[in-house]
């Protein structure tokens, strides 16, 4: 894992704007930096990589890297590096490092564009051919790593973090005022609907997509992956579990690559379970587990923790979730750091525990993201399922069983009647949670009309597709990646594999939802490796945590801050009205989010104003 950035610009960048620009980079990768730079045909064409050791601790694998007419700064983990290099090698390719980013360099020399088909892993990456003069660049299919670009007529700039490319433009942006009130008022699933950011005239690139662009700033566009949805009615449920331990747990060998110790955040779920299980279990690596702990019985899952705990025999570092003096500060210059509000208060926290992972010296963690949306996590997926099957023999049975274990659960009101999507198969309400009328709380009431994007006619497959790369995992991942990148650590994700999820995808849904239980495939693939008190646990508490636990909202001094109308919020927010609608005493969820929503943008309007 690194920082990458770079541009092909008309004029000649200084050498003071890149090493200011190093500098941002540096909590990417603290290990090295360095940039290099080709002038053609009046055009100055710059590369800048910032490095975290992970994989060849040799100064010979830094970058940018170069190999002939070709020159590449790299961000991510190509896993089956070993493998794609025995086929080079085969065609006669010689190496002079033990690094995936030189394999990756070969690939494109060897196959051009349509190297990345053969890529298991995460990437963003630039590469400079001087053969064809073109910049090309590329994201994997996922989006795991993150690229944003900028197109201008001073020329084209591109970085991991939006950050890099303003110091690399020299340019101050204004601020995308409509994505703030979508964030405020629709929430963090209507962040990824576009390629817009934050900010006016930077876009984040898509996933899956590759971009070309030659000296005369033409850029191309090409969408090289995308998911094709075939249901296999006939595969049998023995053979389904044979095939999913497999898959995950060759996908967790593959991400176990690393010349540097990996770490393992580990929930009281049945994800991080399942990974830090086979990791002890089947792989035989002793492992060290982190665990965020909110004494808030919401999300208190101490209990299922020290299971897993006692189950594995594994060293945990459990970092507990209190009220913090200094919260709001930390909060502020989290904000700063990731060029935008930070989505929910459970990024927050999983910054702590980035923090603690990097204190304990783990420059690698493993994490269980995007399992949720493959195998059906949310409560919302059930009521999905129901009006999938509401005409079949299985309905009544399942509408049992969810009446019987999973409805007492649930705390949303708006997720409490099981015929939801049967009455209304087109109710979106639950995604931008507009039943909580936030929208009258705000300054302009031109309501964001809800949007997704059609992959197939099951309705509970393609609600998780949206999910999977629209709404829910892009903001999970550009969080996680933010959080681990200003502690210089690389997150690893193995649920996010394209065997995964060709395999997930395929699958009936009553393989993922049966019996009361969610993730049922999941849950019988790992019944003799994860615990059993684990794998049949039925609540969904999630890494979440109230404000309520960070601040005491019986300080009026503190309440008086937070909603005066002299923060640059009150353009967005009716804060006089939002402040006399809460009771501080007993605050809700939905406000509870709302608050942190509302104090982290306001960092970010005074840090832009």
């Amino acid at each position: 894992m690194c920082g990458i950035s770079g541009y092909i610009s008309k004029q000649n960048c200084k050498l003071n704007i890149i090493n200011k620009t190093l500098n941002l980079m540096k909590r990417r990768g603290p290990d090295g930096q360095s940039f290099t730079k080709f002038n053609e045909r009046n055009k100055e064409v710059g590369l800048l990589h910032s490095r975290l050791n992970i994989i060849d601790l040799n100064q010979r694998s830094n970058q940018p890297f170069k190999d002939n007419n070709f020159t590449i700064t790299f961000n991510g983990e190509i896993y089956n590096y070993l493998e794609i290099k025995k086929e080079l090698i085969k065609k006669n390719y010689k190496f002079k490092t033990t690094s995936d980013t030189e394999v990756l360099l070969k690939s494109y020399i060897e196959y051009g564009e349509k190297c990345v088909e053969k890529f298991i892993g995460m990437w963003a990456f630039a590469i400079w051919d001087n053969k064809k003069k073109i910049l090309f660049l590329s994201r994997d299919i996922f989006g795991e790593k993150p690229l944003y670009y900028y197109l201008s007529e001073k020329g084209f700039f591109f970085g991991s973090e939006i950050k890099f490319i303003k110091s690399l433009s020299d340019n101050n942006f204004k601020i995308n005022k409509e994505h703030v009130y979508s964030n405020l008022f629709n929430g963090y699933k209507s962040l990824f609907k576009t390629n817009r950011t934050f900010y006016k005239d930077i876009y984040i690139l898509e996933n899956a997509t590759n971009i070309s662009i030659d000296l005369n700033m033409h850029l191309k566009k090409n969408l090289y992956w995308k998911p094709k949805i075939k249901i296999d009615n006939k595969i049998d449920k023995i053979e389904a579990q044979h095939e999913l331990r497999r898959l995950l747990t060759k996908s967790l060998m593959l991400r176990s690559r690393s010349d540097v110790p990996i770490s393992y955040c580990l929930s009281g779920g049945v994800d991080s379970g399942i990974l830090a299980s086979i990791a002890s279990k089947k792989l035989n690596q002793n492992i060290s587990t982190f665990s965020i702990i909110d004494r808030d019985d919401r999300y208190n899952e101490s209990e299922n923790i020290n299971t897993i705990i006692r189950d594995i025999n594994c060293k945990n570092k459990k970092i507990i979730v209190k009220k913090d003096n200094n919260f709001l500060n930390k909060l502020n210059k989290l904000t700063a750091y990731h060029d935008g509000p930070v989505a929910t208060i459970s990024y927050y926290v999983h910054s702590l525990l980035t923090k603690q992972i990097s204190n304990q010296k783990y420059k690698v963690s493993i994490s269980g993201v995007g399992a949720d949306e493959l195998f059906t996590g949310y409560y919302d997926h059930y009521l999905l399922h129901l009006a999938s099957i509401k005409n079949k023999k299985d309905f009544k049975n399942n509408l049992n069983y969810w009446n019987r274990y999973v409805n007492l659960n649930i705390r949303n009101p708006a997720l409490k009647d099981p015929y939801k999507y049967i009455k209304n198969p087109n109710n979106r309400e639950n995604v931008y949670e507009s039943n909580f009328k936030l929208y009258s709380f705000a300054k302009q009431k031109n309501k964001s009309r809800f949007s997704e994007n059609y992959f197939c006619n099951n309705l509970l497959k393609n609600r998780m597709l949206n999910e999977l790369f629209n709404e829910i995992v892009p903001v999970i991942l550009k969080h996680d990646d933010l959080n681990s990148m200003y502690n210089s650590i690389e997150n690893r994700s193995p649920y996010l594999d394209k065997e995964i999820f060709n395999f997930a995808i395929s699958l009936p849904n009553d393989f993922l939802i049966n019996e009361g239980y969610q993730k049922k495939i999941l849950r019988d693939s790992f019944k003799k490796t994860l615990h059993t008190k684990i794998r049949k646990y039925r609540v969904k508490k999630g890494f979440n945590s109230s404000i309520s636990s960070h601040l005491n909202f019986k300080d009026k001094e503190l309440i008086k801050k937070i909603f005066s109308n002299t923060n640059p919020i009150s353009e967005f927010i009716n804060l006089k009205k939002l402040k006399e609608e809460i009771n501080f005493n007993d605050i809700p969820n939905h406000y509870s989010k709302f608050i942190f929503s509302l104090i982290s943008t306001d960092f970010f309007l005074k840090s832009n104003y």
